[in-house]
């Protein structure tokens, strides 16, 4: 999911569950390239017992430093005394917009109990999804230890790539750069995507975790960049790997044709509509669905569907003032490039329209040429602007007034700077199909029960997720393509209830949000709930 790199975007909790403990179970390699050392698992039916990985020299504990994945208590994620308060969220910037956990279709009822799973650890009607989480663990922790920048992920790729193939998919890879598109026939019905990213951040990974991110890698002007999933695309991968493999094991469940994408480049959001331009839905079968989640920091263990519009629509601003330097000692002879970026950035600080839910951003400056002299004026500046909106009418007003307003901070100096503006990407608003939304829902409030599947008010991050559906007809040319797109809670049961605050606004707002150095998923309910969220979205269309 696209940030920009700054804040602006926005994201309720179950049950423990009981029963016996499971035998631990090893990993099933899952690929050629399988990852160091088997992984171990008590099985989500023994939440304190940890998922280890990586071998006596380097040993991992799949739970996260947040502790063992006991899942809190619904509704309020660990204030069971007020069941039906409100939960705000909104994504990873912690936009604080009204939640509740009750569902998005009755918000002011209070959540309920949700039974027990079974013996076995096994979600109601998916017997077997508990056998997989220690490959399903492996292959989380493996990505997450070697990130890839957008466009740069061929080990990501082949790893994922490798994983569909033992599964008996059809595989395509080095869709639109290292993209992956995968396919498996299983008679007459309908064709449902499955879709997650490949990419990671550059972001210096500061979480603890046995497993972190210690990778460097060149950047776009080929500098060295630190390397981290600090979005959770290791575990959205982790998490379609998983329900892939379950559907293909067990074909008797569904009929149909089951597609499969790990795209490349959703950071910088180039990759779906490079995977467009590269053929995909004429290389396999158009789905009539796509289907996708993203991780937040509520509590794991939930997921959470929107009304509307579940992310924003986004344009990216490069902003390049000029000058033709000159001395510090007479600044008034020269036009001054870093001034005029300079009272650009305190000029765009505040939203343009707070009604229309808009949020700018500058999300860096630098200049060009000054170097570490404090005596030369730099003949170039640059701003990197982030505008988000809800509505296409939104964001193309908030996008002429920045545009305006850089434009007169580089008139207004006694020598004016020469700019240069250039749309760096744009997004569509992700609103997912209502109708699909409602099915999909239903499929997660049967499964997880209605405790554990909350409202989402939509968020300001971006996604170019719609190119996928009907709203990228102009690439595809399958205007009836839906699409569906959820919440997954990320943040463990013992890390929630340590976070400050008496309540969710405050928890959320502590708490790492993505593309922070320390968002980490908790793995245990992270990985599970993914996977059979997904599982169950698929099988709710695969009849």
């Amino acid at each position: 999911m696209t940030t920009e790199k700054s804040p602006s975007g926005r994201p309720g909790a179950p049950l423990r569950p009981t029963g016996p403990a499971a035998p631990a179970q090893p990993a099933s390699p899952g690929g050629p390239d399988a990852y160091e050392t088997p992984v171990t698992t008590g099985g989500p039916d023994e939440p304190d017992r940890p998922v280890t990985a990586g071998g006596p020299d380097r040993p991992v504990t799949a739970s996260g430093p947040d502790g063992p994945d006991t899942p809190a208590t619904p509704a309020t994620a660990g204030r069971p005394d007020r069941r039906g308060t409100p939960m705000t969220a909104g994504g990873p910037d912690g936009h604080e917009t009204p939640m509740t956990t009750g569902g998005p279709d009755r918000p002011d009822r209070p959540a309920t109990a949700v039974p027990a799973y079974p013996p076995d650890g096994s979600r109601p009607g998916l017997s077997g999804l508990a056998a997989l989480l220690p490959a399903i663990t492996e292959l989380y922790v493996g990505l997450h230890r070697h990130p890839e920048l957008s466009g740069a992920e061929e080990r990501t790729a082949a790893r994922f790539a490798d994983w569909l193939a033992a599964d008996g998919f059809r595989v395509l890879r080095g869709v639109g750069g290292h993209g992956v598109a995968a396919e498996l026939h299983n008679g007459d019905g309908p064709a449902v995507l499955l879709r997650a990213e490949l990419d990671a951040l550059p972001v210096a990974e500061d979480t603890g975790a046995p497993y972190a991110s210690t990778v460097t890698a060149p950047g776009p002007d080929g500098k060295p960049v630190p390397v981290a999933h600090a979005c959770g695309h290791d575990a959205h991968l982790a998490c379609v790997a998983g329900a892939a493999r379950w559907l293909a094991g067990r074909r008797d469940r569904w009929r149909g044709t089951l597609l499969v994408v790990g795209q490349p480049a959703e950071e910088n959001l180039s990759g779906a509509h490079a995977m467009l331009r590269d053929g995909l839905y004429e290389r396999i079968t158009p789905p009539g669905d796509v289907l996708a989640q993203h991780t937040a920091p509520f509590p794991a263990g939930m997921v959470a569907h929107a009304q509307g519009p579940l992310l924003a629509a986004s344009t990216a601003l490069q902003a390049v003032f000029e000058g033709d330097g000159g001395h510090v000692a007479t600044p008034h002879l020269a036009a001054d490039p870093l001034r005029a970026a300079a009272a650009s950035v305190l000029r765009l600080t505040s939203p343009a329209s707070p009604a229309d839910r808009v949020v700018v951003t500058v999300s860096s400056l630098r200049t060009g040429d000054g170097g570490p002299s404090a005596n030369v004026l730099p003949t170039r500046a640059e701003l990197r602007v982030s505008i988000r909106a809800f509505t296409e009418p939104a964001l193309e007003r908030a996008t002429a007034a920045v545009e305006r307003a850089v434009r007169e901070e580089a008139a207004a100096a006694a020598v004016p700077s020469r700019v240069r503006l250039t749309v760096l990407s744009r997004s569509r608003a992700t609103v997912p199909d209502p109708d699909l939304t409602a099915t999909v829902r239903a499929a997660h409030r049967a499964l997880f029960g209605a405790a554990r599947v909350t409202g989402w008010p939509g968020s300001a991050a971006t996604d170019d997720f719609p190119l996928l559906t009907g709203a990228g007809a102009h690439l595809h040319g399958h205007p009836g393509i839906r699409g569906a797109y959820w919440m997954l809670g990320a943040t463990g049961p013992a890390r929630w209830a340590a976070a400050p605050g008496t309540g969710a606004a405050a928890k959320l707002a502590a708490l790492p949000a993505n593309h922070s150095p320390r968002f980490l998923p908790s793995p245990r309910l992270t990985l599970e709930t993914g996977t059979a969220a997904l599982v169950s979205a698929a099988l709710a269309r695969l009849v």
